[in-house]
């Protein structure tokens, strides 16, 4: 449906389990922060129920057909645009659904690399948006936890094994560890029941240091898997801000604000008659590093005067 036949605007919002009308409705599931893209989208002029309508679908991205089939229901709805958050799989099950219909994506791994788009440059198809680069900076999370406890040689890896994005960004981070001489476990954990045993077994293994993968479900998890970290005396570290808001002792990544802000941009775009192909994916330029000070008490550690000078916020 052309989109000047359409009085209203309808934005599909295709979420991580919980968002939206929704987001209240999984227990144990902590709230994505809508408000990021919804704030950007009203500085553009965009207000929900005035010019524009959201139309939510909230999905476990671990279950892709019901990916599909919340996708299914968002192109009943007729919506204009479909904006999905989360991993590349996601994007990919979408796509599959509607090959038409203009996608904007803020995903965590490679969109070039999981086969989402041809180029950045020039994405093609029906894709655009922006890249968390969660891939590339996880080396860079494991280098600044190595320096807030230099005396740690092991550490573990929380991976999720329905990610495939995890396989890649581990295999960058053994090249770092290698460079850093420190050993690299994989600890997998699937479902919120699994964590317990993966601390456990850190823990068993003297694993002294812990590197949290980004991806959808890590980030719906982030307060058990950082209550988890302090309580079995692990410090942790992961590419997502929220992580060390709720407790984790350090987060290093993009600034999401940013993103979701340029996210907001490719829908007015599109809105306005951009073809999504044509518009180039976008990634970070400004990034984030947070120390949580309370954890760190928590922990008994002494965070580095080095090390709390590169931090952008420090978290009391």
């Amino acid at each position: 449906m052309a989109l000047a036949q359409v009085k209203v605007p309808r934005i599909g919002y295709l979420c991580t389990r919980t968002c939206g009308e929704t987001y209240k409705q999984i227990p144990g599931a902590d709230p994505l922060p809508l408000g990021l893209f919804t704030q950007a989208l009203e500085a553009l002029g965009y207000v929900d129920g005035r010019n524009i309508k959201f139309e939510y679908a909230a999905a476990d991205q671990s279950d892709l057909e019901q990916v599909r089939r919340n996708v299914r229901d968002l192109v009943s709805r007729q919506v204009n645009v479909i904006f999905v958050t989360g991993d590349t799989a996601t994007a990919l099950a979408a796509r599959e659904v509607t090959p038409t219909i203009p996608i904007v994506i803020a995903v965590s791994g490679d969109p070039v690399a999981s086969g989402l788009v041809k180029s950045l440059a020039r994405p093609s198809g029906n894709e655009t948006g922006v890249n968390y680069l969660h891939e590339q900076l996880a080396g860079k999370s494991l280098e600044l936890l190595k320096a807030t406890v230099p005396p740690v040689t092991r550490f573990a890896v929380l991976i999720d094994p329905t990610d495939p994005s995890h396989a890649r960004t581990f295999k960058e981070l053994a090249t770092v560890a290698e460079s850093l001489g420190v050993f690299l476990r994989p600890v997998q954990a699937r479902a919120p029941t699994n964590f317990q045993t993966a601390f456990s077994d850190m823990s068993r293994d003297r694993l002294g240091g812990l590197v949290v993968l980004a991806g959808a479900h890590h980030f719906i998890q982030r307060s058990r898997i950082a209550y988890l970290a302090v309580t079995h005396r692990v410090p942790s570290v992961s590419s997502f801000r929220p992580f060390a808001e709720v407790g984790g002792l350090l987060a290093y990544g993009a600034n999401a604000r940013e993103l979701q802000g340029r996210a907001a941009t490719f829908v007015d775009r599109i809105l306005k008659g951009a073809r999504p192909g044509d518009l180039p994916i976008e990634q970070p330029t400004t990034f984030e590093f947070v120390i949580n000070l309370k954890t760190a008490k928590a922990l008994g550690l002494a965070i580095p005067s080095s090390v709390l000078a590169r931090a952008d916020e420090v978290i009391q």
